[in-house]
């Protein structure tokens, strides 16, 4: 079975990388902003329904930046194949979702949809000195993070 998940990197006003850090499944993840591909919806309808979903955020996704292209088995689940897309995204507005300074700062709300659903996410900003592919957790992530230090 294929698992089709799409991302956005999203730059701030000084080249900062926006992030989601993951409390999923006992497991804390850092990856990019996104999520999967409902059926009946294009990659970019995606991005766009994940960035107002988890962000509360308007966004105009750009250009493609990667498409997974080799095999990558589900962390989550071994009988998925994921399929990664990342495109480039901006914010059409101001971010009012709450962020971060710190990795994994869940507040006590955030915590109480950990113990409802079993995962729970919130945001911050990596300064792009302090950016590289070890500020990702996922493996596809870790490879586009690579290319954007190269661009």
């Amino acid at each position: 079975m294929f698992n089709l998940r799409v991302y956005g990197i999203l730059l701030g006003e000084n080249k900062q990388v926006l992030v989601s850090d993951e409390f999923i499944r006992g497991g804390k993840y850092t990856k990019f902003p996104g999520g999967g591909l409902e059926f009946g919806e294009g990659t970019r309808d995606c991005l766009k329904r994940e960035f107002m979903e988890e962000m509360n955020l308007n966004v105009q996704v750009g250009d493609h930046i990667y498409t997974t292209d080799y095999f990558q088995m589900s962390a989550f689940n071994p009988e998925h194949q994921i399929i990664s897309i990342y495109y480039f995204a901006q914010a059409l507005e101001p971010i009012t979702a709450p962020l971060r300074q710190k990795p994994f700062d869940f507040d006590e709300q955030q915590l109480a949809v950990y113990k409802e659903k079993g995962e729970t996410e919130t945001f911050r900003f990596i300064d792009w000195n302090d950016f590289s592919e070890a500020s990702v957790t996922l493996p596809i992530d870790k490879i586009v993070a690579k290319m954007l230090k190269a661009m």
